[in-house]
Order: C-alpha cells, then structure tokens, then sequence
C-alpha cells in the first residue's frame, strides 16, 4: 500500500493501469519509441540519395541506347511485352500505349524523379514517381536487366514507405525555414497533388496489369492529401498525433524490411557460392578476368589473374564476407570493418569488371548499415564544402543562402540543450521535421 492506493498484482490483473513489472514497462518504452520516433534519418537520407543518383546516372548513360533496351527498337517488341505482363501482372506504364512519344516522356520522367528524389524536393511525390519509372522501365524489358537492377527494383517499393527526407533535403530546409518564420501558401504542392491526381485516374483507366501497384499509388494519393486536410485544419489535434504515429511505425518498419533485405541478399549469394566448385576450390574469380566482356582493362585483368595466390584470396574472402556480414550485426565494430571490406570489394568490381551501376547499388544498399556518427561527419564536412563554395561566388549570387547548409544537415542535440530533437535526430510528432509534410508546415504533397 502507498498512499492508500492498492497497486499488489491482484489489483493490476483486475483493471488498473499502472504497469507493475519491468517486462510492461520496457514494453511500454519501446513502443512509445518505436511510434514517436522515425529511425535512421541519416540512413535512409543516404538510401535515398544513393538509389536516385544511381538510376539517375543508368538512365543518363544508357540514354542513345534507351530504344534498344525499353523501347521500339528492342528484340522484346510491344505485342510480346503485352502478352508476357499479361501473364505475369507486372506492371509498366510502357504498355498504355505503344506511342513513341508515350516512350519518350516516361524515360524523361523517370529521369527528372531521380534527380528530385536526389534533391528531397516533394519527397512524397518523386518518390512515388520513382517507382513508376524504375517498374515502368524495367517491367518492360525483363531480361535486359542484372543483380543491381533487381535492388534498384525493390528499393523503388520501399522507400516510398520511408520518411527519408528528415534530413539532407529540400524538404527539411523548407520545413525549417517554415519553422523559423511561420508558415507560408504552399503553391506548389497543391498543383502537383491535382496533377498527378489526374494522371493516375487516366493511368488507371487504361492500364490492364499490375492493379496491385495501382492500388498503392491511389493509396498514397489519397493519404498525402488527408495528411494535408489535417494539417491545415488541425495541426495539434489527435488526428495530427495519429497520423505521425502510423508515418513512423510504417517507416520504421521500411526501414526494417530493408536491413533485411541486404542480409538477405547476401546471405543467399554467399552459400550459393559456397555450393559451386570454383568457389570451393579457389578459382572462380580468375574466369571473368579472362572475359572479354568484364574486362575494361584487360592490363590490369591479366596482372590480377597471373597472379594464383591473389585469385585465391579474393575469392576465399568474397564468400567470407558475404557469409558472415548477417552475423556480424550484434557486434558493431566487426559490422563496420566488414561494411568497409564489402564496399572496397564492390569499387573494385565497379573498375576491374566493368559493372559501375550494380556496384553502385550495392554500396546505395549497404549505406543503411552505416554508423550514424560517420554520416553526421561526412554531411558536415559537404556542408563545409558547400559553405567555402559559396564563399567564393559574387554576394548577389549567393541569395542569402548562408544558413540552408545548416537547416539540410541538423546537427545533434548538445547536452542541456532544449529537446527540440528526438533520438536519431528526429522532431517529435507535432514538429516539423521535414519529413513529407510530417510538420506542421502546410504543404501538400512532399
């Protein structure tokens, strides 16, 4: 008894709320936690940007060889993509039409959502208009496509699920301005949401496969614009609270899904190799040495190649690595050792076998496993860059951009200071943190 309030066990079983053991109130904290904060915002800031510059870089240098791969000029023509989709129901916005034109505007497309996706401006949106592009395209030509397309393929699904706009973004720099001076008429975000409200309706009319990615889109649609409503209307009321509690707990588990992935990933390629023959016996590395096709410097290829003891090391070490990356999450030091092996073995795949864009999607991937302290660094450092830069341009031309650097790149929350900051950098709900109208910033879509 305390204070003449009965809190015994019996008590607590017959209805009262207070937790009285430990196991409820971790419980209670974690899921507190888990749905006020959203997790890794540098992580997935880094995915983020990391994927979109990739695709944006594939569609940029594949661009005089964009009709042969998805296009008219391709050994796939348009009646045998129809039939295959059919059968399959995946789906692409190639197959509305077999318009060249139609052809032209979603390679654009695809290409301009890249690089807003790479800027964080309407995040939502690019987001969305992402997937659309990399399903469009790729969907389209089925076997054109390699081990780095497949990740750029599923990344496009789930950081649209992702508040990865909470930093090193256009987003996070209007939420802050907003913040700082009150908020202003959003213009912008209304036409866009009308816009692509219009195109999705006409896009639904006509499409004939893949109604399950239809569906998400229509669903991001309609609560983008809810989210809207409520922010505008009620910024501090429940709705608000709820809203960025289902955002966070459908980020976090986003975010989730891909860790997961990447183990995954390299799990199976691991013990796949781990089964093959040249694998076992050392030699399999020195075979795509001697291929024409993978060898951009064919010096530098021999050199290796000539070479048994370093052949054996490195194929040893491949399946090494990508064995034992999935375990060595429960310890962050070996994590970030091997995270530093796997992305030097991915650039050397870049440069010696002539694959840039898988090796690029692979280190995009990894970087969600990155300490967060080191990505903290290395977004001051760019800062400091971008700072120097601009130091260096005319006053006019500056335009009074002296402080976005800091608004783009928070940095963590000094001892004593006000908690204006969650944990990992995150606002709490009602703040705005940038995060696809996650504040209460008044703009629609992004």
């Amino acid at each position: 008894m305390s204070g003449g309030r009965d809190v015994s066990p019996r008590t607590a079983a017959s209805g009262d709320p207070e937790l009285t053991t430990a196991v409820e109130r971790k419980a209670a904290r974690a899921f507190q936690r888990i749905t006020a904060t959203a997790f890794g915002p540098y992580q997935s800031a880094i995915v983020r940007i990391g994927f979109g510059a990739t695709w944006l870089a594939f569609l940029l240098f594949e661009f005089p060889n964009r009709h042969a791969l998805y296009g008219p000029d391709g050994p796939w023509d348009w009646r045998l993509g129809y039939e295959l989709l059919t059968e399959n129901d995946a789906f692409t916005g190639l197959l509305w039409t077999d318009s060249a034109l139609w052809f032209e505007a979603v390679y654009a497309l695809s290409a301009l959502s890249s690089l807003l996706l790479v800027l964080g401006w309407r995040t939502r949106a690019a987001s969305a208009l992402f997937m659309f592009g990399v399903l469009s395209l790729q969907n389209r030509s089925v076997f054109v496509g390699d081990g780095g397309d497949n990740v750029v393929h599923l990344m496009a699904i789930y950081l649209v699920l992702t508040r990865c706009a909470s930093v090193w973004s256009l987003d996070a720099r209007r939420a802050a301005r907003e913040e700082r001076d009150g908020p202003v008429r959003d213009v912008a975000g209304p036409v866009l949401w009308g816009v692509l409200g219009a195109g999705l309706l006409v896009g639904t009319l006509v499409n004939e496969t893949g109604e399950l990615v239809l569906w998400l889109f229509w669903l991001l649609w309609s609560v983008q614009g809810l989210w809207w409503l409520v922010t505008r209307y009620a910024p501090g009321s429940q709705h608000r609270l709820a809203l960025d509690v289902v955002a966070n707990l459908v980020h976090n588990t986003a975010l989730l899904v891909i860790m997961a992935e990447v183990c995954l990933v390299y799990a199976t390629a691991g013990w796949y190799k781990v089964q093959g023959s040249r694998w076992q016996d050392g030699t399999a590395l020195y075979y795509p040495l001697n291929l024409e096709y993978f060898t951009p410097w064919p010096a530098v290829s021999d050199l290796l190649a000539a070479s048994g003891l370093l052949v054996l090391v490195l194929t040893y070490g491949t399946v090494l690595v990508q064995v034992a990356f999935p375990f060595t999450l429960f310890n962050r030091k070996v994590k970030n050792v091997l995270l530093v092996i796997m992305i030097m073995e991915h650039a050397g795949i870049a440069v010696l076998l002539g694959l840039p864009f898988f090796s690029l999607a692979m280190i995009s991937a990894d970087a969600v496993f990155l300490p967060t302290v080191f990505l903290v660094w290395l977004g001051a450092r760019a800062a400091g860059l971008r700072e120097r830069l601009l130091r260096r341009l005319p006053p006019r031309r500056r335009g009074g951009e002296g402080g976005a650097a800091a608004a783009t790149v928070p940095a963590p929350r000094a001892a004593g200071a006000p908690a204006a900051l969650g944990a990992g950098g995150q606002r709490p709900p009602g703040r705005a943190d940038g995060a696809e109208g996650s504040g209460p910033g008044r703009t629609l879509v992004g």
